[in-house]
């Protein structure tokens, strides 16, 4: 993973662009990738893992209403989070990831593995719902990590 997050601080760099994260089931895991790597504060701007339902409408400002209606794990909860994000961090790209990291916590409609990864770069939302294979949770947050990274490779 430190090849990819150092290719993708490089080119953020080279671009000028600042990127802030808001994650749930990576819990840090993206922001650790990107400032272990020298030169990140140039282009990182903000990290937040709000990981409880409560911390999605504190901090985020989800509405209830989304999390209660689709769940913290959807595709609107992963929208209003990076919109949201966006907001309060003024970053060129903001990244939200909200999933289910198990091995507990699955259902038949919501796997373990189901993870759903928002980009909002300038006025553009883009969501992602990937489901992961593995029951493992280290491997899924990882699996997610590298998603998200290879995601803002190709956007920028």
């Amino acid at each position: 993973m430190k090849n990819l997050s150092n290719k993708l601080v490089k080119k953020l760099i080279k671009k000028k662009i600042k990127i802030s994260f808001a994650e749930s089931c990576t819990g840090g895991l993206l922001s650790s990738a990107i400032t272990s790597i020298s030169g990140s504060s140039k282009i990182f701007n903000l990290g937040l893992v709000t990981y409880s339902n409560k911390a999605k409408i504190d901090v985020l400002k989800v509405s209830k209403k989304i999390i209660t209606k689709y769940g913290a794990v959807s595709k609107e909860c992963c929208k209003s989070m990076v919109k949201n994000l966006s907001k309060i961090s003024k970053a060129n790209i903001s990244v939200s990831v909200t999933g289910i990291a198990g091995p507990n916590g699955g259902t038949k409609l919501k796997p373990v593995g189901l993870v759903y990864i928002g980009i909002k770069k300038g006025k553009k939302i883009t969501i992602k719902k990937n489901k992961f294979k593995s029951k493992n949770r280290n491997t899924i947050q990882i699996l997610a990590t590298k998603k998200v990274i290879k995601i803002i490779l190709k956007l920028i």
